[in-house]
């Protein structure tokens, strides 16, 4: 076996994130990167050690490209990810996997006709402190899972982000943007969901921005800025789940999951550290798991990708968990809106938690 090439179409704010550590993984070489922004993607080849950059068609047209990681906008996930299974390669797609259902199933196809592969993040989940936590379910540390409760309230991004109108437009808001980490959490806990039940609201119609060149401007808000979902679980699990950018309180990171012994509270699934406490039934004081396993961040998941191609395993972070995930939140959505329950077709084999050792720093290729 080999080390396996890298792309990377989009070398905006988030690709840093990845290239710290993608180019330090010895499974993966990054060989290419494009963005239609040429002097962009050849500054971030030489803060990294790239040696080529360029267009999107001359890294398709490479040779010794195997995967290529899609850091493009939102709306242009799918249409891209097609682009690069045309070109005969594997993708890995920064979340959402689409912005509609039926875009994202037309990726997985067009993989699965050409016997390709798509991952998509968020692989936060496959962070030491996820990954800790899932490891003491499923060695039945809280007995039966349950139940689960899960916050995200913020006041919003304008406060911070200098250009915080897309986080407000159609396709994002906190369902969208935040949602895949609580969900994948969930789904990796609990297994596909069935059922979605849900309100929504929008506390004003246009938000100021509070930082940055553009302070004092105000752009519309699209969509809904509150989202609360009760969701059902094929297992008989259910989950109460909050997406919030209207909460003067902040209260973000928060994943608990009760069952038949015990309840344990999960580390932000937003990050890929952090320890996991865990309370048990007839306990008096609460016990500390401490995370065990890999604390790299984002580029992980196209590490485990990397690594089930040349072995013919299976990725962790699987396009299909991604459109299944995308099916809660588009339920999520839809159910809100239409104040009615909404089932979710989709479903996902279980996914097996990572082993303690797994080291995404380690040659094994």
């Amino acid at each position: 076996m080999s080390r396996v090439g890298v792309g990377i179409i989009g070398a905006g704010n988030i690709s840093t994130q990845y290239l710290e550590n993608l180019t330090k993984f010895p499974d993966v070489e990054v060989r290419f990167i494009a963005d239609i922004a040429l002097d962009r993607a050849q500054a971030q080849a030489e803060a990294f050690g790239v040696q080529a950059s360029g267009t999107v068609e001359e890294l398709l047209a490479r040779d010794d490209v195997e995967i290529v990681v899609n850091l493009t906008i939102p709306a242009a996930h799918a249409e891209v990810g097609r682009q690069v299974l045309a070109a005969g390669k594997h993708v890995w797609s920064e979340k959402p996997l689409a912005l509609d259902a039926e875009s994202g199933l037309a990726l997985l196809a067009d993989a699965e006709r050409l016997g390709l592969r798509v991952a998509c993040a968020p692989d936060t989940v496959l962070g030491a402190g996820i990954q800790t936590a899932l490891r003491a379910i499923a060695r039945g540390d809280i007995g039966q899972p349950l139940s689960a409760t899960t916050m995200f309230h913020v006041p919003g991004p304008e406060a911070w982000h200098p250009n915080p109108d897309f986080l407000f437009a159609h396709g994002a808001g906190p369902l969208f943007d935040m949602g895949p980490y609580y969900v994948t959490t969930l789904v990796h806990a609990f297994g596909s969901a069935g059922r979605v039940q849900a309100v929504s609201s929008k506390s004003v119609e246009r938000r100021t921005i509070a930082s940055g060149p553009r302070a004092g401007q105000t752009f519309p808000v699209e969509v809904p800025t509150h989202h609360a979902a009760l969701i059902e679980f094929d297992g008989g699990q259910s989950a109460q789940s909050t997406f919030s950018f209207q909460h003067a309180l902040p209260r973000n990171g928060f994943v608990e999951i009760n069952g038949t012994e015990g309840t344990i509270v999960l580390p932000d699934p937003n990050t890929f550290e952090g320890d996991s406490t865990l309370w048990r039934f007839g306990q008096e004081e609460p016990t500390t798991i401490a995370a065990v396993g890999s604390t790299f961040g984002r580029g992980s998941g196209v590490l485990d990708l990397a690594r089930a191609i040349r072995t013919g395993g299976t990725e962790r972070a699987s396009g299909v968990v991604a459109a299944h995930v995308l099916d809660v939140l588009l339920a999520v959505r839809d159910a809100a809106a239409t104040r009615t329950a909404v089932d979710v077709t989709s479903t996902v084999a279980p996914v097996a938690p990572l082993p303690e050792d797994w080291d995404p720093s380690a040659a094994t290729l």
